[in-house]
């Protein structure tokens, strides 16, 4: 059944201005800007308790921050001024759902329209309920849906009062991975067509990577980086930001004449002082098989079949660690044999040595 058009809403600026926020002693946002383009879809990214949540917490008026200001179109809603969360135009969709199991699918979508005659509420919920594919399960309970099917009724409800920002705390985290992607992408949909702002919470970067126009990387309450995924994956801010997007091979290095020198090879490292220590991270996308004798020198130690890809395990002199390749081609040496080993530039980062 062809799915009805989202209306689109009147998508709203949301902006962060030096905003903190502690919970007692304990400062969970530290001095966050942020400002968010009318439409446009932004990642929260970074491991739990770094502050995420909080944010979206604030910016739906859940919460009061300790310092700063919150702006929706250059309205202060938070700050010198508030104001409370009914007057905010924002929609807040959680990562359990949050559906109530004692009322039907068009009632929970329904919650939200209680400003609506009943009649315009009941006719809005029934079309919202449509536009996620849902429209023939109306008058069933929440408990008869898979989990998908409840995400959908929760993004319904969130969606159906037409909000000009909509805050999204970990959307898929509780669906399994191939039901998430399914979901993820009819999500997706719905949040392009309705051409609404929206600020998704997550910890998961390839998911980040997937759904956002930017992505704004956290660290302990702070912002490290914010970008467009291509340009935040390609060039993080450090060691740790690079980590985050993408399993690494970490070689130690010494710079000299701004050249890090490790035992896979001499990498550019401009920004570098000469003398001082340097990580050599390498992607296991980057690493390749050759023939022995060409590349550098190398001893496959064990393959493990992955499906798409294997993964290799390789040892090379003066390494300290074995480097994991992930690699396409099906033909190898058996383990324990001799390698050469090549290594992509482009997917070779450089950086200072932690505490250098």
């Amino acid at each position: 059944m062809p799915r009805s058009r989202t209306p689109a809403a009147i998508a709203a600026r949301l902006t962060y201005q030096g905003v903190t926020h502690r919970y007692g002693g304990t400062e969970a946002v530290s001095n966050f800007d942020l400002d968010i383009a009318p439409g446009e879809i932004v990642s929260l990214l970074g491991p739990s308790g770094c502050g995420k949540t909080t944010l979206l917490r604030l910016a739906a008026g859940v919460e009061r921050p300790s310092a700063g200001r919150i702006l929706i179109n250059e309205r202060e809603v938070a700050g010198a001024n508030f104001e409370p969360p009914e007057r905010r135009g924002v929609g807040l969709m959680f990562q359990d759902f949050a559906l109530f199991p004692h009322l039907s699918n068009l009632a929970n979508v329904m919650f939200g329209l209680k400003s609506m005659p009943r009649a315009d509420a009941e006719r809005e919920a029934r079309l919202s309920l449509e536009r996620v594919g849902l429209g023939a399960y109306a008058n069933q309970y929440p408990h008869m849906l898979s989990g998908g099917e409840q995400q959908r009724v929760a993004l319904a409800r969130a969606v159906a009062p037409r909000p000009s920002v909509l805050l999204m705390d970990e959307p898929f985290s509780g669906l399994d991975r191939r039901l998430r992607d399914q979901v993820r992408e009819d999500v997706l949909h719905v949040l392009r067509e309705s051409r609404v702002t929206c600020v998704i919470v997550t910890h998961d970067a390839e998911e980040a990577m997937r759904v956002a126009d930017r992505i704004a990387l956290m660290r302990a309450g702070r912002l490290i980086q914010v970008g467009e995924p291509r340009a935040i994956y390609l060039a993080p801010a450090d060691l740790a930001a690079a980590r985050f997007f993408c399993e690494l091979n970490e070689v130690p290095a010494v710079v000299r004449d701004r050249v890090a020198e490790s035992a896979v090879g001499r990498f550019p490292a401009p920004d570098l002082a000469n003398g001082s220590a340097a990580v050599v991270a390498i992607r296991p996308q980057g690493i390749s098989l050759r023939p022995v004798g060409s590349g550098i020198a190398g001893r496959l130690t064990s393959r493990r079949f992955l499906g798409e890809i294997e993964l290799l395990e390789l040892t090379v002199n003066g390494a300290e660690q074995p480097l994991l390749a992930r690699v396409r081609e099906r033909v190898y040496p058996p383990p324990d044999s001799a390698v050469g080993i090549a290594i992509d530039p482009a997917e070779v980062l450089v950086f200072a040595a932690p505490g250098a």
